[in-house]
């Protein structure tokens, strides 16, 4: 969803992606399926490098939705640690956004083996995943968020660093995704596009919801349940998912066709990192460290940090039907 919106802001010029980085193993197919989803809508020209596991054990492979447009291609670079490098040093200083929506393992890497040009080039880091209160402490601490959870030495060493070179960090927190659901009817019409990548999504979303409310379901010792932190349990995915009622712990079909409501982690994050966008959606909170602002959205339950959510739908809802159909006419006129 996030490379789908990506394709829409690009046309835009509200932003220009100059690498594409998949993590979390397998990588390497997370690689293939960027690499197909970005070509199908249009973004063949942005290179896409294959990542670290990101934290995740190495007996421990997590699910990655099959596409027909997923296949192995020679114009993915092995080495996505390399191929940042080599997109920073070709960019102004100063000038480069950094979109964190996975596991923060490649980050504190990249900031570890060359900061001096990470510190030069990047001028801000945007990040989804959350972060314990702005209002405790002196310092912002990353909290148990699943981003976070996965490798969360590296997600310590990222936020600390950055707070200790200066340079800002902005965060999304699910709380904010939480504040701004999304109708599963949105895939429909999605779908009714017959684009591709769309009828993929609307598929993998029923699979990826189906399998998560398998692995609430189990007890929290379990490793099946793979990085989801604790305090995601049968009753967490009722409230999360579905506008009322509960599901029993024994449910075994698909929740599918109860689910009203599927949060936008990604996208969100991805409009945030557009100032206009960020001034117009989202109330932020802000941490001052030594002298530089760090943004926070979403701090609690009550304070999603979303002005409007429902001008913030209509406003992604475009996006990505917008994003579609150009893909499409591109197709057409060629």
């Amino acid at each position: 969803m996030a490379l789908v919106l990506l394709s829409a802001l690009r046309k835009k010029h509200l932003l220009n992606p100059i690498a594409i980085i998949t993590t979390l193993s397998p990588q390497d197919e997370r690689a293939n399926l960027a690499r197909g989803s970005i070509d199908s809508m249009g973004m063949s020209d942005v290179p896409v490098g294959i990542g670290s596991s990101g934290g995740v054990d190495d007996n421990i492979e997590l699910e990655v939705y099959e596409a027909e447009y997923s296949i192995r291609s020679p114009c993915i670079h092995q080495s996505g640690i390399e191929l940042v490098y080599a997109a920073l040093e070709a960019v102004p200083p100063n000038s480069t956004q950094l979109l964190c929506i996975a596991s923060l393992t490649d980050v504190a890497t990249i900031m570890k083996e060359r900061e001096e040009l990470f510190t030069s080039k990047v001028k801000e880091v945007v990040v989804m995943g959350g972060v314990v209160s702005p209002e405790i402490g002196e310092t912002l601490v990353p909290d148990s968020a699943y981003n976070n959870n996965c490798d969360i030495s590296s997600s310590r060493y990222v936020y600390r660093k950055c707070q200790e070179i200066g340079i800002p960090t902005i965060t999304l927190s699910r709380w904010a995704a939480y504040g701004c659901p999304m109708p599963p009817q949105l895939f429909d019409e999605m779908s009714s596009t017959e684009h591709m990548v769309a009828r993929n999504i609307r598929r993998v979303s029923k699979t990826s919801i189906d399998q998560l409310w398998s692995k609430v379901r189990l007890h929290t010792s379990d490793p099946r349940r793979e990085k989801i932190p604790s305090r995601c349990d049968v009753n967490w995915f009722c409230r999360t998912f579905m506008s009322e009622g509960k599901l029993s712990k024994d449910w075994k079909a698909s929740v599918w066709s109860l689910v009203q409501k599927l949060n936008m982690y990604d996208p969100l994050a991805l409009l945030l990192a557009v100032p206009a966008y960020r001034t117009a959606h989202f109330a932020c909170k802000e941490k001052v460290v030594d002298g530089v602002t760090h943004l926070c959205v979403g701090t609690s339950e009550r304070d999603t940090g979303i002005k409007n959510r429902l001008a913030l739908f209509n406003e992604y809802s475009t996006l990505f039907l917008s994003a579609f159909e150009e893909s499409l006419q591109r197709k057409v006129d060629h």
